[in-house]
């Protein structure tokens, strides 16, 4: 009998792992891997203080007559991306620094910064994806980038409103958070849901449907999953993004098979109607979601705080 993570596969989606360890990159062998500051914090520290690749990424940025904190963590995220890259056939996303997130230009430099550590490292640009917080900031900065021939991973998208302001900026690819939706409405509500209620699910379904519809070459990965069964829900979506410890689970449970549920002709007739990108009106409707709106501001204060974290380790590495 076949797994569901066979069953997945066999349904059309591509199976990305959402990790920073690049051991965990060996054991699943997914095509794509995603990384953000939460996971690569997770991954120094379980290499510890004298790990090498963080005694690289210090040698790196002294040799480049750049010692400060900021430097040495680009060149970590880097470095990590680039290990991760020599086990997986496609691509990595790595993020640029949330305290950035509300402010374009600055978005735009980090991310040119990073590209070009990667290129520096003899790695192609088409094989890596920035990862940029769905603001309306990081809208802006994506369409330049895109521009430029660097590919955006649009994050912490919450809503339908984000997912259509990332399309008509030409992004490559946006995650859309099932889980924290999830969150959010058990909190709110006090009641569980069924997969196939699952807001989060819902939420994902909502942005393939409305890209099928308006004919957007925009890829839906759906992200940040507390179960299964929200992921064997979203089976036919183009990319999802599991975690090691979700892979396993797939990986030895046995199933019949695994049913499509997200479809290219289902989406054409189930997307919403188009939206108005106006800067005005992605703002107001931003405003009047509550979910979205909270959402996306805590994932930028998560994000922010495991950055700051990083550049702590990134201190004492340099000190010593």
């Amino acid at each position: 009998m076949p797994s569901a993570l066979e069953g997945l596969l066999a349904a059309g989606t591509v199976v990305v792992a959402d990790t920073g360890d690049p051991e965990a990159v060996a054991e699943h062998r997914p095509r794509d891997a995603t990384t953000n500051p939460s996971l690569i914090l997770k991954a120094q520290r379980a290499a510890g203080r004298g790990g090498a690749t963080l005694a690289a990424a210090v040698a790196e940025a002294r040799e480049a007559g750049e010692a400060g904190a900021e430097a040495v963590v680009d060149r970590l995220l880097v470095l990590y991306g680039s290990q991760i890259l020599d086990l997986v056939p496609g691509r990595v996303s790595t993020e640029v620094d949330a305290k950035l997130s509300f402010d374009a230009g600055a978005t735009v430099a980090k991310a040119r910064e990073l590209i070009r550590l990667y290129e520096a490292r003899g790695v192609s640009r088409a094989r890596v994806l920035i990862k940029l917080a769905a603001t309306w900031e990081g809208v802006q900065a994506c369409r330049i980038l895109e521009a430029e021939g660097i590919h955006c991973n649009m994050t912490l998208v919450f809503s339908l409103t984000q997912a259509a302001a990332c399309a008509e900026a030409g992004a490559t690819l946006i995650s859309p958070f099932v889980g924290r939706i999830l969150d959010w409405f058990r909190q709110s509500t006090g009641r569980d849901f069924a997969p196939a209620e699952d807001p989060g699910v819902l939420s994902v379904k909502a942005c393939y449907a409305y890209y099928q519809r308006h004919g957007y070459d925009v890829e839906v990965m759906g992200a940040s999953f507390r179960s299964v069964g929200e992921i064997l829900e979203l089976a036919g979506c183009p990319l999802l993004t599991i975690s090691p410890a979700l892979l396993t689970e797939l990986r030895e449970m046995e199933v019949d098979e695994v049913p499509v549920k997200l479809s290219p002709e289902a989406g054409k007739a189930e997307g919403a109607e188009k939206l108005e990108g106006t800067e005005a009106l992605f703002r107001y409707r931003l405003a009047m979601d509550a979910m979205a709106s909270e959402k996306l501001n805590e994932g930028i204060r998560k994000f922010v705080a495991d950055a700051e974290a990083l550049e702590r380790i990134a201190v004492e590495a340099i000190a010593a």
